[in-house]
């Protein structure tokens, strides 16, 4: 782990700061699954299943 605890403490507390408009206090009384929630909306999704990647999963799912 390269980055230290305070480090990575200022950039995330920039970070809600900047995209969530959160005040300090509300930084620090979040709990670290509300952090990733909240920020997580930030981030791309993923791509989609193709078609076919449905298919194989119905496919799959369906013989049981």
């Amino acid at each position: 782990m390269s980055e230290t605890f305070s480090g990575a403490a200022y950039r995330l507390a920039a970070l809600s700061a900047a995209h969530l408009r959160w005040s300090p206090p509300m930084f620090w009384n979040a709990t670290p699954a509300e952090l990733v929630t909240s920020l997580a909306s930030l981030t791309p999704a993923q791509t989609p299943p193709s078609r076919a990647e449905i298919a194989a999963l119905i496919e799959r799912d369906s013989h049981g």
